[in-house]
C-alpha cells in the first residue's frame, strides 16, 4: 500500500533538510553574508559627503545617488523570490553577490571613468539595488526549504542580525578608513570582502555542477522545477496571504518612520545630546532582541505550542507592543526616557523576524521567496517614500558628517535594523 502523496511530499521535503551541523555552517555563513550585504550597501551613504565634495554635488544630486538605490531594489523582490523557489535560493544568493560584490570593488573607478560622475553612480547605484533585491527573498525561499519548521525562527532571527552588525561595522570601520585613505577605500573594504565569502561559499559550500546546471537553465530560459504549477489564483485568495502581505506592509512602515525622523526627532527635542548615543544604542539593543526572539519562538514551538500562535504571538511584539513604545516616546520629556523607549520600540521590531518573515515560510514553502518578494516589494516603496520625503525636509550641504548621511539609507527587505550610525 503506497502512503498518501502529502506524506510522500512532506518525508521528501525533510531529506532535502540540512542536519544540524550543516545549518550551523550554512546559518553562519549567511550572517555573515546579511552583514557584507549591508556594507556595501552602506558603502555609498558613507561616502556621499566627500564624494559631493570631490565632484561638486549639492543636495539634491546627493539625494538622486542615494535614493536610486531603491528603485532597482523594488523590481527584483518579485523575481529573486521566483528564482529561489525554481533553482534553489543559494545559487541566487551568491550569483547576486558576486555581482554586487564586483560593482562595489569597481565603484571607484566608475566614478573616474568621465566627466558625467552622478550619471556614473546613480547608475551603478540602480544595479547594486537590483542585484541586492533579489537576497532576502533568496534567502527566504533557501530557509523554507532546508530548515526545520521548528528551528527557523532563530536561523532567521539570526541571519537577520547581520544586518544591524553589517550597518554598525560600515560606519565604524568605513569612517576611520574614510579619514585615513579617502572614500575609494570603503569601497575596496566592502566590496573585496564581499568577494571573498563568494570565494568560500563557492569552493566549500555550493555543488560546482548544480551551479553549472543553474547558470545554464537561467541562460536557456527552460523549465527549472519539478514541483506542480502553483495555483496563484487560489494562493491571492486566501485570507492569510493578505494578512502577511499587509502586515509585512505595516511593520516596513513603522520601522521607515522611526528610521528616518529618530534623529530628526532628538535633535529638535534634545539639542545638546550626544548624537552617538541615540544613533547607536538602539540598534546595539535590537541584536540581542533579534536573537531572543528567535529563540523564544523556536522554544515556544517545541514546548508544544501551535505554530501559528507563535507567530501571531510574535507579530503581536513586533507590530503591536514595539508601537506602544514608539507612542510613548512623543509623550516624554526626558532623555533617558527617549533612548529607552526608541530602543524598545526598534528592539521589539526585531520579533517581526520570528513573526511575519518565518510565518510566509509556513503558508507556502513551495513558494515562500515568490511570497516574500511580493511583500517585501511594498515594504521597499515604502522605504523609497520614506526616504524621498526626508531628503525633501533634512538639508545636506556639502561636508555634511558621514553619520547623518547613513541616517538616509534605507534597507528595505522590511524587517531587520537599518543604516543608522
Amino acid at each position: 500500500m503506497q502512503p498518501p502523496p502529502d506524506e510522500t511530499r512532506r518525508d521528501a521535503a525533510e531529506d532535502t533538510q540540512w542536519s544540524r551541523p550543516e545549518c550551523q555552517v550554512w546559518t553562519g555563513t549567511l550572517l555573515l553574508g546579511t552583514c557584507l550585504l549591508y556594507c556595501a550597501r552602506v558603502s555609498m551613504p558613507v561616502c556621499a559627503a566627500s564624494m559631493s565634495q570631490d565632484f561638486g554635488w549639492n543636495k539634491k544630486e546627493a539625494g538622486v545617488v542615494l535614493s536610486s538605490f531603491f528603485w532597482g531594489y523594488c523590481l527584483t523582490q518579485v523575481v529573486g523570490g521566483h528564482l529561489g523557489d525554481r533553482i534553489g535560493g543559494e545559487k541566487v544568493i551568491l550569483l547576486s553577490a558576486s555581482a554586487w560584490g564586483f560593482i562595489t570593488v569597481a565603484t571607484p573607478l566608475l566614478a573616474h571613468l568621465g566627466s558625467a560622475h552622478l550619471a556614473f553612480m546613480t547608475f551603478s547605484r540602480i544595479l547594486t539595488g537590483l542585484l541586492q533585491g533579489v537576497y532576502f527573498p533568496a534567502l527566504t525561499s533557501l530557509l523554507s526549504q532546508k530548515v526545520r519548521e521548528s528551528e527557523r525562527a532563530f536561523t532567521y532571527s539570526t541571519v537577520g542580525a547581520g544586518s544591524q552588525f553589517g550597518t554598525l561595522v560600515t560606519g565604524a570601520v568605513g569612517s576611520l578608513l574614510l579619514d585615513w585613505y579617502g572614500w575609494p577605500s570603503v569601497f575596496y573594504f566592502s566590496g573585496g570582502l564581499t568577494l571573498l565569502w563568494v570565494g568560500y561559499v563557492y569552493r566549500c559550500l555550493l555543488n560546482e555542477r548544480d551551479l553549472i546546471l543553474a547558470l545554464g537553465i537561467l541562460a536557456q530560459g527552460l523549465p527549472v522545477s519539478r514541483h506542480t504549477k502553483v495555483p496563484w489564483r487560489q494562493l491571492f485568495r486566501k485570507p492569510s496571504v493578505w494578512a502577511a502581505i499587509i502586515s509585512q506592509l505595516s511593520a516596513a512602515c513603522s520601522f521607515f518612520i522611526l528610521l528616518s525622523w529618530l534623529p530628526t526627532f532628538f535633535k529638535e527635542t534634545f539639542p545638546s545630546s550626544k548624537g552617538w548615543i541615540f544613533n547607536v544604542v538602539p540598534w546595539l539593543v535590537a541584536i540581542p532582541a533579534s536573537l531572543l526572539s528567535g529563540l523564544l519562538s523556536d522554544h515556544l514551538i517545541n514546548q508544544g505550542y501551535r505554530t501559528i500562535t507563535v507567530r501571531k504571538f510574535m507579530q503581536v511584539m513586533g507590530l503591536g507592543l514595539s508601537s506602544v513604545f514608539a507612542l510613548c516616546l512623543g509623550h516624554t520629556s526626558s532623555f533617558c526616557n527617549s533612548v529607552v523607549f526608541a530602543s524598545a520600540s526598534i528592539g521589539l521590531q526585531t520579533f517581526n523576524h520570528s513573526g511575519i518573515s518565518v510565518n510566509i515560510q509556513d503558508l507556502a514553502p513551495s513558494c515562500a521567496g515568490f511570497l516574500f518578494g511580493v511583500a517585501n516589494t511594498a515594504g521597499a516603496l515604502a522605504a523609497n517614500c520614506k526616504l524621498l520625503e526626508r531628503l525633501r525636509e533634512t538639508a545636506l550641504p556639502v561636508g555634511t558628517q558621514p553619520s547623518h548621511l547613513v541616517s538616509l539609507c534605507l534597507s528595505s527587505e522590511g524587517w531587520g535594523p537599518r543604516a543608522l550610525v
